[in-house]
C-alpha cells in the first residue's frame, strides 16, 4: 500500500461476487491475458511477451463466468516480492462490467498485499481515467498527495513493415 497507509486485510472491504462467477487465484494463460487486455481497452501486448512475463507474476486473480467457463476478469501483482509491488492488468470484459467484478479483483489483490508484503513495502498502480475511484475504495491514494508525480518510460513496438 502507499506510504502512510494503515490498511490491514480486515480493513479492506470484502466483495461478494454475483451468482455464476468464481474468483480464482491463478495466473491467466497468455491467450486469455491478450484477449482481456484487448477487450477491456488496455494497451495490447503480444502472445510472446505474455508467455515470458506472466509466469513472473507474484500474485494473480481471475474471475470465471461459470456457465461459459470463460475468464472474464483479471488482475496481477508484479515486483520484487519484498520492497516493491506493482498492481497491473486490472481488466474486466465489457460484457461483464458493472457487476462488481473489478471490485472483487481489487479486494483480493489489496488484501494479498496487506497480508503478504513485509512492513515498509511500497505498492503502486497506475489508474486510468475514473478507475481511481475504484482503487480509493480499497485504500489506494494518489501519489500527488505525497508530493510525487507518476512517470513512465515505454518501449514502443516495432511494426512488422518497419523491421
Amino acid at each position: 500500500m502507499p506510504a502512510g497507509s494503515t490498511n490491514t486485510p480486515s480493513s479492506i472491504p470484502d466483495i461478494t461476487l454475483p451468482p455464476f462467477y468464481t474468483l480464482l487465484n491463478t495466473i491467466p494463460d497468455s491467450e486469455t491475458y491478450v484477449r482481456l487486455r484487448y477487450a477491456s481497452g488496455l494497451t495490447p501486448h503480444s502472445l510472446t511477451a505474455a508467455t515470458i512475463g506472466l509466469p513472473k507474476s507474484i500474485h494473480a486473480v481471475q474471475i470465471q463466468h461459470d456457465p461459459s467457463q470463460t475468464i472474464v476478469g483479471m488482475g496481477r501483482i508484479v515486483g520484487d516480492g519484498a520492497l516493491f509491488f506493482l498492481v497491473v492488468d486490472i481488466a474486466v470484459d465489457p460484457a461483464h462490467q458493472k457487476k462488481g467484478l473489478g471490485k472483487a479483483i481489487m479486494s483480493d489483490i489489496t488484501k494479498w498485499i496487506a497480508r503478504e508484503a513485509p512492513e515498509g513495502a511500497y505498492a503502486s498502480l497506475v489508474a486510468d481515467g475514473e478507475a481511481k475511484r475504484l482503487y480509493r475504495i480499497f485504500g489506494w491514494r494518489e501519489v500527488v498527495e505525497h508530493g510525487s508525480v507518476g512517470m513512465y518510460w515505454h518501449k514502443k513496438a516495432v511494426k512488422k513493415d518497419q523491421e
